[in-house]
Protein backbone atom coordinates (compact mmCIF):
# COMPACT_ATOMS: atom_id res chain seq x y z
CA UNK A 1 0.00 0.00 0.00
CA UNK A 2 2.51 2.15 1.26
CA UNK A 3 4.64 1.50 -2.04
CA UNK A 4 1.59 2.06 -4.27
CA UNK A 5 1.21 5.57 -2.77
CA UNK A 6 4.86 6.22 -3.01
CA UNK A 7 4.93 5.28 -6.89
CA UNK A 8 1.34 7.73 -7.09
CA UNK A 9 3.37 10.67 -5.72
CA UNK A 10 6.46 10.34 -7.98
CA UNK A 11 3.94 10.23 -10.94
CA UNK A 12 2.17 13.18 -9.65
CA UNK A 13 5.34 15.13 -9.34
CA UNK A 14 7.07 13.97 -12.69
CA UNK A 15 3.98 15.23 -14.35
CA UNK A 16 3.63 18.51 -12.50
CA UNK A 17 7.43 18.82 -13.49
CA UNK A 18 6.51 18.19 -17.53
CA UNK A 19 4.01 20.23 -17.18
CA UNK A 20 6.40 23.52 -15.71
CA UNK A 21 8.97 22.20 -18.22
CA UNK A 22 6.43 22.88 -21.20
CA UNK A 23 5.36 26.03 -19.76
CA UNK A 24 8.73 27.29 -19.07
CA UNK A 25 9.93 26.82 -22.87
CA UNK A 26 9.14 30.36 -24.57
CA UNK A 27 10.58 31.88 -21.91
CA UNK A 28 13.98 29.82 -22.23
CA UNK A 29 13.73 29.97 -25.54
CA UNK A 30 13.18 34.07 -25.30
CA UNK A 31 16.47 33.64 -23.21
CA UNK A 32 18.10 31.63 -25.38
CA UNK A 33 17.50 33.87 -28.71
CA UNK A 34 18.92 37.00 -27.01
CA UNK A 35 22.19 35.56 -26.59
CA UNK A 36 21.96 33.72 -30.48
CA UNK A 37 24.93 35.12 -32.64
CA UNK A 38 23.23 37.00 -35.91
CA UNK A 39 23.63 33.84 -38.20
CA UNK A 40 22.19 31.34 -35.84
CA UNK A 41 18.55 33.73 -35.27
CA UNK A 42 18.33 33.20 -39.55
CA UNK A 43 19.11 29.66 -39.35
CA UNK A 44 16.78 27.10 -40.99
CA UNK A 45 15.52 25.22 -39.23
CA UNK A 46 15.71 26.93 -36.01
CA UNK A 47 17.67 26.14 -32.90
CA UNK A 48 15.84 26.00 -29.73
CA UNK A 49 19.03 26.52 -27.60
CA UNK A 50 22.01 28.68 -28.54
CA UNK A 51 25.23 26.84 -30.11
CA UNK A 52 27.67 30.10 -29.67
CA UNK A 53 26.61 32.78 -26.69
CA UNK A 54 27.27 35.72 -27.68
CA UNK A 55 26.69 39.62 -25.95
CA UNK A 56 27.11 41.11 -28.82
CA UNK A 57 22.82 41.38 -29.29
CA UNK A 58 23.04 44.10 -26.01
CA UNK A 59 26.03 45.84 -27.39
CA UNK A 60 23.59 46.06 -30.59
CA UNK A 61 20.68 47.06 -28.73
CA UNK A 62 22.36 50.48 -27.31
CA UNK A 63 24.39 51.07 -30.37
CA UNK A 64 20.33 50.67 -32.41
CA UNK A 65 19.44 53.57 -30.29
CA UNK A 66 22.27 55.71 -30.25
CA UNK A 67 20.79 57.04 -33.44
CA UNK A 68 17.80 58.19 -31.22
CA UNK A 69 17.55 61.70 -29.61
CA UNK A 70 18.12 60.06 -26.46
CA UNK A 71 20.29 57.46 -24.83
CA UNK A 72 18.81 53.77 -24.45
CA UNK A 73 18.93 54.24 -20.46
CA UNK A 74 16.32 57.03 -21.13
CA UNK A 75 14.06 54.29 -21.73
CA UNK A 76 14.81 52.16 -18.74
CA UNK A 77 14.37 54.92 -16.44
CA UNK A 78 11.22 55.99 -17.44
CA UNK A 79 10.07 52.64 -17.06
CA UNK A 80 11.73 52.06 -13.59
CA UNK A 81 10.38 55.45 -12.31
CA UNK A 82 6.56 55.03 -13.44
CA UNK A 83 6.57 51.58 -12.27
CA UNK A 84 7.77 52.28 -9.41
CA UNK A 85 5.63 55.34 -8.96
CA UNK A 86 2.48 54.01 -9.75
CA UNK A 87 3.20 50.66 -7.14
CA UNK A 88 3.96 53.14 -4.25
CA UNK A 89 0.77 55.83 -5.28
CA UNK A 90 -1.55 52.88 -5.71
CA UNK A 91 -0.23 50.66 -2.80
CA UNK A 92 -1.13 53.91 -0.41
CA UNK A 93 -3.85 55.18 -1.74
CA UNK A 94 -6.10 52.01 -2.66
CA UNK A 95 -4.35 50.61 0.82
CA UNK A 96 -6.22 53.55 2.58
CA UNK A 97 -9.38 53.70 0.37
CA UNK A 98 -10.13 50.50 1.55
CA UNK A 99 -9.77 51.02 4.85
CA UNK A 100 -11.92 53.33 5.88
CA UNK A 101 -14.66 51.90 3.07
CA UNK A 102 -14.03 48.93 5.46
CA UNK A 103 -13.97 49.80 8.83
CA UNK A 104 -15.75 53.31 9.12
CA UNK A 105 -19.52 53.02 8.95
CA UNK A 106 -19.64 56.51 6.29
CA UNK A 107 -22.99 57.31 4.86
CA UNK A 108 -22.63 55.93 1.22
CA UNK A 109 -19.84 54.10 1.87
CA UNK A 110 -22.02 50.89 0.01
CA UNK A 111 -23.08 53.06 -2.81
CA UNK A 112 -19.56 54.09 -3.21
CA UNK A 113 -18.31 50.82 -2.87
CA UNK A 114 -20.72 49.34 -5.53
CA UNK A 115 -19.53 51.85 -7.75
CA UNK A 116 -15.77 50.34 -7.83
CA UNK A 117 -17.57 47.20 -8.20
CA UNK A 118 -19.30 48.35 -11.59
CA UNK A 119 -15.53 49.29 -12.32
CA UNK A 120 -14.47 46.50 -12.86
CA UNK A 121 -16.75 45.83 -15.95
CA UNK A 122 -14.42 48.17 -17.57
CA UNK A 123 -11.46 47.87 -19.28
CA UNK A 124 -9.03 50.29 -19.12
CA UNK A 125 -9.15 50.99 -22.91
CA UNK A 126 -12.32 52.10 -23.10
CA UNK A 127 -11.72 54.87 -20.39
CA UNK A 128 -9.02 56.08 -22.42
CA UNK A 129 -10.84 58.67 -24.20
CA UNK A 130 -12.43 60.83 -21.26
CA UNK A 131 -8.91 60.56 -19.28
CA UNK A 132 -7.01 62.31 -21.83
CA UNK A 133 -9.81 64.78 -22.30
CA UNK A 134 -9.23 65.39 -18.31
CA UNK A 135 -5.25 65.45 -18.29
CA UNK A 136 -5.36 67.06 -21.50
CA UNK A 137 -7.20 69.96 -19.32
CA UNK A 138 -5.32 69.71 -16.32
CA UNK A 139 -1.92 70.53 -18.82
CA UNK A 140 -0.56 67.10 -17.97
CA UNK A 141 0.48 65.59 -21.36
CA UNK A 142 3.78 64.44 -22.18
CA UNK A 143 4.66 64.67 -18.75
CA UNK A 144 5.49 61.70 -15.81
CA UNK A 145 2.23 62.48 -14.28
CA UNK A 146 0.23 61.75 -17.54
CA UNK A 147 1.44 58.05 -17.07
CA UNK A 148 1.13 57.94 -13.23
CA UNK A 149 -1.98 59.87 -12.21
CA UNK A 150 -4.35 58.11 -14.03
CA UNK A 151 -3.06 54.72 -12.48
CA UNK A 152 -3.08 55.08 -8.62
CA UNK A 153 -7.10 54.94 -8.09
CA UNK A 154 -6.99 51.74 -9.57
CA UNK A 155 -11.34 49.77 -8.74
CA UNK A 156 -9.63 46.20 -8.40
CA UNK A 157 -6.80 47.39 -6.03
CA UNK A 158 -9.59 48.94 -3.96
CA UNK A 159 -11.36 45.83 -4.09
CA UNK A 160 -8.57 43.73 -3.61
CA UNK A 161 -7.62 45.21 -0.36
CA UNK A 162 -11.23 45.79 1.09
CA UNK A 163 -11.65 42.03 0.81
CA UNK A 164 -8.60 41.39 2.56
CA UNK A 165 -9.03 44.23 5.05
CA UNK A 166 -12.41 43.02 5.69
CA UNK A 167 -11.24 39.72 7.43
CA UNK A 168 -9.20 41.88 10.18
CA UNK A 169 -11.53 41.51 13.38
CA UNK A 170 -13.20 44.81 14.75
CA UNK A 171 -11.98 43.73 17.92
CA UNK A 172 -8.24 43.69 17.38
CA UNK A 173 -8.50 47.52 16.14
CA UNK A 174 -10.87 48.25 19.50
CA UNK A 175 -7.94 47.23 21.11
CA UNK A 176 -5.65 49.16 19.85
CA UNK A 177 -7.43 52.08 20.15
CA UNK A 178 -8.29 51.45 23.67
CA UNK A 179 -4.29 51.02 23.73
CA UNK A 180 -4.37 55.00 22.59
CA UNK A 181 -3.14 54.06 19.36
CA UNK A 182 -4.01 56.63 16.76
CA UNK A 183 -5.68 55.80 13.30
CA UNK A 184 -2.22 56.15 11.22
CA UNK A 185 -0.22 53.61 13.75
CA UNK A 186 -3.03 51.28 14.09
CA UNK A 187 -2.90 51.38 9.81
CA UNK A 188 0.22 51.20 9.71
CA UNK A 189 1.51 48.77 12.19
CA UNK A 190 -2.17 46.76 12.60
CA UNK A 191 -3.77 46.64 8.96
CA UNK A 192 -0.73 46.79 6.75
CA UNK A 193 1.59 43.73 8.20
CA UNK A 194 -1.82 41.79 8.55
CA UNK A 195 -2.75 42.31 4.92
CA UNK A 196 0.35 41.55 3.88
CA UNK A 197 -0.54 38.88 1.27
CA UNK A 198 -3.38 41.48 -0.51
CA UNK A 199 -0.87 44.08 -0.64
CA UNK A 200 2.12 42.00 -2.07
CA UNK A 201 -0.55 40.52 -4.70
CA UNK A 202 -1.19 43.92 -5.56
CA UNK A 203 2.32 44.76 -6.13
CA UNK A 204 2.81 41.81 -8.30
CA UNK A 205 -0.15 42.70 -10.62
CA UNK A 206 0.13 46.42 -10.53
CA UNK A 207 4.15 46.27 -11.57
CA UNK A 208 3.48 43.73 -14.50
CA UNK A 209 0.98 44.86 -16.02
CA UNK A 210 2.25 48.68 -15.57
CA UNK A 211 5.24 48.02 -16.44
CA UNK A 212 4.48 45.88 -19.88
CA UNK A 213 1.94 48.67 -20.72
CA UNK A 214 2.05 49.66 -24.53
CA UNK A 215 -0.70 51.84 -24.98
CA UNK A 216 -0.69 54.56 -21.66
CA UNK A 217 2.40 55.98 -23.05
CA UNK A 218 1.45 55.85 -26.63
CA UNK A 219 -1.79 57.97 -25.71
CA UNK A 220 -0.40 60.32 -23.41
CA UNK A 221 3.07 60.87 -24.68
CA UNK A 222 4.68 62.46 -27.90
CA UNK A 223 8.34 63.56 -26.94
CA UNK A 224 11.24 60.99 -27.58
CA UNK A 225 12.60 61.56 -23.97
CA UNK A 226 9.20 60.09 -22.38
CA UNK A 227 8.57 56.95 -24.05
CA UNK A 228 9.18 53.71 -22.09
CA UNK A 229 10.68 50.27 -22.28
CA UNK A 230 7.63 48.72 -24.45
CA UNK A 231 7.02 51.67 -26.63
CA UNK A 232 11.03 52.62 -27.42
CA UNK A 233 11.21 48.37 -28.09
CA UNK A 234 8.34 48.24 -30.32
CA UNK A 235 9.27 51.74 -32.69
CA UNK A 236 13.02 49.43 -32.73
CA UNK A 237 11.58 46.56 -33.93
CA UNK A 238 10.14 48.20 -36.91
CA UNK A 239 11.16 50.53 -40.02
CA UNK A 240 13.44 49.84 -42.20
CA UNK A 241 16.85 47.23 -41.00
CA UNK A 242 15.18 45.23 -38.94
CA UNK A 243 16.39 42.18 -39.95
CA UNK A 244 20.10 43.91 -38.78
CA UNK A 245 18.26 44.54 -35.80
CA UNK A 246 16.54 41.10 -34.59
CA UNK A 247 19.67 40.34 -32.26
CA UNK A 248 19.24 43.91 -30.72
CA UNK A 249 15.08 43.43 -30.43
CA UNK A 250 15.50 39.70 -28.87
CA UNK A 251 18.26 41.80 -26.45
CA UNK A 252 15.89 44.13 -25.65
CA UNK A 253 13.04 41.73 -25.37
CA UNK A 254 14.76 39.63 -22.66
CA UNK A 255 15.51 42.94 -20.51
CA UNK A 256 11.78 44.18 -20.91
CA UNK A 257 10.78 40.24 -19.35
CA UNK A 258 13.05 40.05 -17.22
CA UNK A 259 12.00 42.35 -13.80
CA UNK A 260 8.56 40.91 -13.68
CA UNK A 261 9.90 37.75 -13.28
CA UNK A 262 12.19 38.90 -10.83
CA UNK A 263 9.33 40.64 -9.05
CA UNK A 264 7.02 37.54 -9.29
CA UNK A 265 9.85 35.33 -7.91
CA UNK A 266 10.48 37.90 -5.22
CA UNK A 267 6.91 38.16 -3.62
CA UNK A 268 5.49 34.83 -4.36
CA UNK A 269 7.42 32.93 -2.32
CA UNK A 270 5.84 35.57 0.43
CA UNK A 271 2.34 35.40 -0.39
CA UNK A 272 2.06 31.90 -0.64
CA UNK A 273 4.00 31.80 3.04
CA UNK A 274 1.39 34.50 4.63
CA UNK A 275 -1.62 32.63 3.11
CA UNK A 276 -1.29 29.41 4.67
CA UNK A 277 0.93 30.18 8.02
CA UNK A 278 -0.67 34.06 9.21
CA UNK A 279 -4.34 33.16 9.40
CA UNK A 280 -6.55 35.26 11.64
CA UNK A 281 -8.67 34.68 14.50
CA UNK A 282 -10.81 36.60 16.39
Amino acid sequence: MKLAWRVKRIALYLFVAALVSFTALPIVYMVSTAFKPLDELFLYPPRFFVQKPTLRNFFDLLTATDASIVPFTRYIFNSVFVSAAIVAGTLAICSLGAYVLSKYRLPGANALFAVIISALMFTPQVTQIPTYMVISGLGMLDTYWSLVLPKLAVAYNIFLMKQFIDQIPDALLEAAHIDGASEWRIFWRIVMPVCRPAWATLIIFSFIGNWNDYFTPLVFTTSESMKTLPLALQTLAGGPGVVARSGAVAAGTLLVTLPPILIFLAFQKMVIHTMAYSGIKS
